[in-house]
C-alpha cells in the first residue's frame, strides 16, 4: 500500500481530496498538513512514500518546502496540487524532481489517472527488477503507453482507457463491467466497450460467471 500525506492550508480541500485518495485502489492517506512546519513534523514521523503537496502555505512556498521535506525522507516522491499557474514554478518543481503537476481544480478522474500512472511507473520500478530496460524508464516519463499509440474506437478515450486499465491493475481479482463503471463513476455501456476493445487486444482474459439469467462476463488483465 502506497501511504500518502496531503499538505493543504485548506483543511476542507485537503479533506476532498483525501477522500479521492481512499477510493484509489492501491493507496492509503496516513496524515494531513496544514502548514510547512506541520508537514515537517508528520513527514518525519509517517514517513510517506508520496505527498500531495499544495505551493500556496502560509508560513512557506511548498517548493522550498519540498527540499526540507526531503531531507527528512529523503525517499520522499512529490506531486504538486496548486492553483499556480505560472510557468516559471511549474519549471521551477519540474527541476525539483516532482511526479506530477496538477493544477486546480481537478476532478477525482484527473488525480487518479496520476496516482495509477505513479503506481505502475515509478513505484513500480522501485520494486520490479534490479535493472531497468528502456521500457521500464519509458514508462516513468510516460512515453511507453500502449494505450496512446492504439487506434480506439469511435467516442472513446485514451485518458478512459488508462483508468479502466488502472482500475483493473489495482483489483484484488476479476470484475465486471458494472464493477469498473462504479468505481470510475462511467456507464456500464461505456465501461464495457473499454473492456472489450482491451479483450479483443489480447491485454485481457474473459470468465464467465454463471447464474441466473445470461451469464456474466469477468474480466482480468493477463499475466
Amino acid at each position: 500500500m502506497i501511504k500518502v500525506l496531503i499538505i493543504d492550508d485548506d483543511f476542507m480541500v485537503a479533506k476532498v481530496h483525501a477522500g479521492f485518495i481512499q477510493r484509489t485502489a492501491g493507496f492509503t492517506v496516513v496524515g494531513a498538513a496544514h502548514t510547512g512546519a506541520q508537514a515537517v513534523v508528520e513527514t518525519q514521523r509517517l514517513q510517506p512514500d508520496l505527498v500531495l503537496l499544495d505551493i500556496h502555505l502560509p508560513d512557506i512556498n511548498g517548493l522550498d518546502l519540498m527540499h526540507r521535506l526531503r531531507e527528512v525522507a529523503p525517499e520522499l516522491d512529490v506531486l504538486v496540487i496548486s492553483a499556480a499557474r505560472e510557468v516559471e514554478t511549474v519549471r521551477k518543481a519540474l527541476r525539483g524532481g516532482i511526479v506530477h503537476y496538477l493544477i486546480k481544480p481537478f476532478s477525482q478522474a484527473d488525480l487518479q489517472e496520476r496516482l495509477d500512472h505513479y503506481r505502475s511507473a515509478y513505484h513500480g520500478l522501485d520494486s520490479s527488477k534490479d535493472v531497468a530496460e528502456q521500457s521500464d524508464v519509458n514508462k516513468v516519463f510516460g512515453l511507453d503507453s500502449a494505450a496512446a499509440q492504439r487506434p480506439l474506437p469511435k467516442g472513446c478515450s485514451v485518458e478512459t482507457l488508462q483508468l479502466v486499465e488502472g482500475a483493473l491493475k489495482g483489483a484484488d481479482g476479476d470484475l465486471s463491467a458494472a464493477e469498473v463503471a462504479e468505481q470510475l463513476g462511467t456507464s456500464r455501456v461505456s465501461a464495457r466497450r473499454y473492456l472489450e476493445y482491451l479483450h479483443d487486444e489480447g491485454l485481457l482474459e474473459v470468465r464467465l460467471k454463471y447464474g441466473v439469467g445470461r451469464p456474466e462476463r469477468r474480466y482480468l488483465p493477463k499475466a
